[in-house]
């Protein structure tokens, strides 16, 4: 009688534990069997080059049966001896690299570059999945990319591998980053990160075009990697969180304050000399100095809006309405006096007078360092409106 008790509690023990395994097993092989831990790295601005202003972003992938501890980098380019014209052109090519995390954290620990660590709390499956894209991508025959700095970047490709078929599909959704009741455009964020340059601001923006004035969606604005960063923050899969919140691995300079906004001062001084020299006699020369050079100046400009916009392969330079006022053919005018002068004043001053209005119905931004100069502009037409309908009149 006692074995036989004994045997019933020695199955019933046994039972349990089956069942529990059959109920646990599963479970644990959904949590994790790869052995991978897959994390976003969000990098810091740089100050040294124009590309760090806006940060970077990459995914870190560590194997702990490999043993490890890769970096998946969109951001990589070679310098070759063409490589200024070709990135002029927008026909440079970028490609993703595969880095030891070690090597790749040595150039942001020599910048004193911040980065932030985002794990991504997801099955084994799901970590395989991006893993084996990632590889596949970073092979010779995938791994190039024509590069665009608004639509096709480090931080995009990254965006757009989490909603594939193949990894989350549908049921993945970015969290919003979108400032609540405020509609922003592609200028407007780029702004913010040119809060200390001014100079590097104004020349960008008088180059882009409009197409970089359309409100941004969610999507858009995680062009940037801070915005995607928290986008991932609060990312879900059928309402689940898939990443833990960003963690500091590696403090960064702090930020500087803004500087002096000499490109506006500069503005408004050619447009004093400019208003003096035309409104008083004794200042005659320095009026035709400063009508030459502004005809000059906005020639030029108006030269390389064209090249940018019809000579390169760059999104964000296309239709750009600064060729309103930035008249290719002032290059003429400020050399020469041809006839029908005065009907080309009026034709220029109702192109700026369009130009702020497409600024009003926000189809371009407007760049407000250049109000003084565009009001020196229409004083200078003006001027030369007036002087040819003189001598007309003297003439009849």
């Amino acid at each position: 009688m006692y074995f036989f008790l004994l045997f019933c509690a020695m199955l019933r023990k046994s039972l349990i534990f089956l069942i529990a395994l059959a109920v646990y097993l599963p479970a644990i092989g959904q949590i994790d069997s790869s052995h991978l831990r897959i994390s976003l790295l969000t990098c810091g601005p740089g100050d040294e080059e124009i590309y760090e202003v806006f940060g970077h972003t990459a995914i870190r992938i560590i194997d702990s049966v490999q043993h490890t501890d890769e970096v998946y980098n969109y951001g990589t380019f070679e310098f070759g001896p063409d490589f200024e014209i070709q990135f002029m052109r927008g026909k440079l090519l970028y490609c993703l690299s595969v880095e030891p995390y070690r090597v790749f954290m040595e150039e942001y620990i020599q910048a004193k570059r911040s980065v932030e660590e985002q794990v991504l709390t997801i099955d084994w499956k799901k970590k395989e999945q991006i893993a084996y894209f990632l590889d596949w991508n970073a092979e010779p025959e995938n791994k190039n990319y024509k590069y665009d700095f608004f639509f096709d970047n480090c931080a995009t490709r990254i965006r757009d591998i989490f909603p594939r078929d193949e990894v989350f599909g549908k049921a993945f959704q970015y969290g919003n980053v979108l400032p609540p009741g405020k509609s922003l455009t592609f200028r407007d964020i780029i702004n913010q990160y040119f809060y200390r340059d001014h100079w590097t601001r104004v020349g960008v923006n008088i180059l882009l075009g409009s197409r970089i004035d359309k409100v941004m969606t969610n999507a858009d604005i995680m062009f940037l990697p801070d915005y995607l960063r928290d986008g991932l923050k609060r990312a879900t899969v059928n309402g689940n969180k898939i990443a833990a919140p960003p963690i500091l691995i590696l403090p960064g300079n702090q930020s500087i304050g803004g500087s002096i906004n000499g490109p506006f001062i500069l503005m408004c001084f050619i447009a004093l000399l400019t208003f003096a020299g035309l409104s008083f006699k004794q200042l005659r020369v320095l009026g035709k100095v400063m009508s030459s050079l502004l005809m000059l100046v906005t020639g030029l400009l108006g030269c390389l809006i064209l090249v940018m916009w019809f000579g390169t392969d760059h999104q964000g330079c296309g239709n750009n309405f600064n060729i309103l006022w930035c008249l290719p053919t002032n290059i003429v005018i400020a050399f020469f006096n041809p006839k029908g002068k005065g009907r080309y004043a009026l034709i220029a001053m109702l192109l700026i007078l369009v130009s702020f209005l497409l600024h009003i119905f926000k189809i371009q931004g407007l760049i407000p360092e250049f109000i003084p100069l565009l009001l020196a502009l229409l004083f200078v037409y003006g001027k030369i409106y007036r002087q040819s309908n003189k001598i007309k009149s003297y003439n009849v």
